[in-house]
């Protein structure tokens, strides 16, 4: 059988440890070296990227999130143990694990890890479809001549580069598709390499919870059950007809899914909807002034975000929850896209202002949508406002600044409110 060693690279046959360098860190299997479509997951990135930065937290669980109404980005392994997860609120995390240590989230900085990785990425294939900052579907197909090993070798050597030159780790799923590489990259984390070949495809995906496949949230879940569905083995006892009238293009999508069964194409063009950011208070709020200061804050994570994807947004949208829960959104289509945060948090705010919408407010959000790469941007002047141009420079180069000495380099004053 295949095998190949993920420390030195060494590909041999199956065996208890490599015999190149007795490493007991290998992954065997039948179709090792015939697949090509992987998908790649950092480990905890953000809450990586923090230990990284300060070995004081090595050994702590650290939760990276918001305040005790907010919610958890993403949390370390060591907090996994106590049951904290990522979107659990705050207090409950806390709750779970009142010994952690809760870290604000840096986006810029995970943003620039992000890149790098990117780019270790780029000298593999040009077929790489970013889901978020830390995870990416790969299509290596056809690459075996070029790099003269297989795709598998040259995932191992792409995670091998990141935890050696960054200092963080990933997890890699190796199938003959995408829905069937999300899932095995899932299989073994942290630091884990898991195949789903197609010999063992069904019998891999029977006895599995409809819940494995990709989308499936607890509303489906809990329609699926209403069925009678709990298991693939289950869904794949229904008749095609049957799952489409039931279910509508969602039953479809299920029928092909439960049989292993996706047809996409690994794309680089894929690119996110939206780009958001949303705080929930502490204590509800009306004041103008603090919620001026957050939709400034707000406006610059959007702005760093939409940078980091080399992404601009056609339209800006402000969302707003009172404390009873109930939400008001608003939007504004711009003349042209933008990914400059003076001018996304001027239209954020022009909407807070018409929106005449009463407070106190237990949370606030500004997105970017309608998004455009980041050429399309920024390019022609506002008759209205003749300093945006002088503003939109002034930027740049405190970018420029943050980027070499740190988020906090410079800060504007409304920040601080």
């Amino acid at each position: 059988m295949p095998a190949l060693c993920r420390d030195c690279l060494t590909t041999f046959d199956h065996a208890a440890r490599c015999p190149s360098c007795r490493s007991p860190r290998i992954v065997s299997h039948p179709e090792l070296f015939d697949l090509s479509i992987a998908h790649m997951d950092c480990d905890a990135f953000y809450a990586s990227v923090e230990k990284r930065d300060d070995p004081g937290l090595a050994d702590k669980p650290v939760i990276v999130g918001g305040g005790t109404r907010g919610v958890v980005s993403t949390c370390c392994y060591i907090a996994r143990i106590s049951g904290v997860r990522s979107a659990m609120p705050m207090f409950q995390a806390l709750k779970l694990c009142p010994q952690a240590v809760v870290v604000k989230p840096r986006i810029a900085a995970y943003a620039e890890e992000s890149r790098k990785i990117r780019a270790m990425m780029e000298e593999l294939t040009p077929d790489i479809e970013p889901l978020s900052l830390d995870e990416a579907f790969i299509d290596l197909s056809g690459t075996a001549r070029l790099h003269g090993a297989p795709p598998a070798v040259m995932l191992a050597r792409l995670v091998r580069r990141m935890e050696t030159e960054l200092g963080l780790t990933g997890s890699i799923g190796l199938s003959h598709n995408k829905f069937l590489a999300k899932i095995a990259s899932d299989l073994d984390k942290p630091k884990g390499f898991s195949v789903i070949g197609r010999a063992e495809t069904q019998g891999f995906l029977e006895p599995r919870p409809v819940r494995i496949i990709w989308g499936v949230g607890t509303a489906t879940q809990a329609a699926l059950e209403a069925a009678g569905i709990r298991t693939i083995a289950d869904l794949r006892r229904w008749e095609r007809v049957d799952l489409v009238a039931r279910f509508g293009s969602m039953g479809d999508r299920l029928y092909h899914l439960a049989r292993g069964q996706d047809q996409r194409r690994v794309s680089r063009d894929e690119r996110p909807k939206s780009i958001g950011k949303e705080t929930t208070f502490h204590e509800d709020t009306g004041d103008p002034d603090i919620l001026d200061g957050h939709i400034w804050r707000l406006a610059e994570q959007v702005a760093d975000r939409a940078k980091a994807r080399r992404l601009a947004g056609r339209t800006v949208v402000l969302k707003l929850k009172r404390e009873d829960f109930q939400s008001v959104t608003r939007r504004h289509a711009l003349g042209d896209a933008t990914q400059i945060a003076d001018r996304i948090y001027r239209e954020a705010r022009d909407l807070f202002d018409k929106a005449g919408a009463k407070g106190p407010f237990r949370l606030i959000g500004v997105a970017l949508a309608d998004l455009v790469d980041e050429d399309q941007a920024d390019r022609s002047g506002d008759l209205l406002d003749p300093d945006a141009g002088k503003r939109a420079k002034a930027e740049r180069a405190a970018d420029a600044i943050r980027a070499k000495f740190g988020k906090d380099a410079i800060i504007k004053g409304r920040a601080l409110r």
